[in-house]
């Protein structure tokens, strides 16, 4: 990735990096072969960009970290899943437009 403010998740660094941070995180579970996913980096990184201080926003590669996708019952992807102060607040599944990313940010606190 070579947008520095769109963070890498990983298994190990799940639980510190999203579940402990004290602002709102955009996680994008994605693949490298999914062209959906390919399609919807550059609204992520806008949107990394757009909301850098406010919101944390990263990605987790699924075929690399298969834990943290099991956990949250990863089956298709994109997903996007919005989580604030530990919890899950909203989901998002398939391709979606940096605006409504934005939003979903927005609604859980993020401004």
């Amino acid at each position: 990735m070579a947008n520095a403010n769109v963070h890498t998740f990983t298994d190990a660094n799940f639980d510190h990096e999203v579940l402990a941070s004290s602002t709102p995180v955009l996680v994008d579970f994605w693949a490298e072969w999914c062209g959906p996913c390919r399609a919807m980096g550059p609204a992520i990184d806008a949107v990394a960009d757009a909301m850098a201080g406010k919101a944390k926003v990263g990605k987790v590669d699924i075929d690399s970290n298969r834990s943290v996708a099991m956990k949250y019952s990863i089956t298709s992807i994109p997903t996007v899943i919005i989580f604030k102060g530990g919890h899950k607040v909203k989901t998002l599944v398939g391709l979606k437009k940096k605006e409504e990313l934005a939003a979903a940010l927005a609604e859980a606190g993020a401004a």
